[in-house]
């Protein structure tokens, strides 16, 4: 089965860090670009940000520049991994996160999605 799987939510206070991570499953991330989006209770789905295939072009949301980081493990193409470092988190951060494989970046979008993860639980809470 072809499918995107991430982890590394949770619940944590605000201040915190977390890191997402997102493989791939009975495929290769080699040719995609790669985004994270997040779906927070009555809001809709928003771009966070995008890594290019070769990992050399990142962008990112607004509000989240300067304290998420996205980052690719290309180092094995049969196994690459994203990450996304969360860092000085916030409530308003408290979302479903996903990752999605495309075609190419727009910006902090990722574009011509062809796959998407089930999505990983994030919370920041006092």
């Amino acid at each position: 089965q072809l499918q995107l799987v991430e982890s590394g939510g949770g619940f944590v206070q605000p201040g915190g860090s977390l890191r997402l991570s997102c493989v791939a499953s009975g495929f290769t991330l080699k040719f995609y670009a790669i985004g994270w989006f997040r779906q927070a209770p009555g809001k809709e789905r928003e771009g966070v940000s995008c890594i290019s295939r070769s990992g050399t072009t990142t962008n990112y949301t607004d509000s989240v520049k300067g304290r998420f980081t996205i980052s690719r493990d290309n180092a094995s193409h049969a196994k690459i991994t994203v990450y996304l470092q969360m860092n000085s988190l916030k409530p308003e951060d408290t979302a479903v996160y996903y990752c999605a494989a495309g075609y190419y970046c727009s910006g902090y979008e990722c574009e011509n999605v062809q796959y998407w993860g089930q999505g990983t639980q994030v919370t920041v809470s006092s």
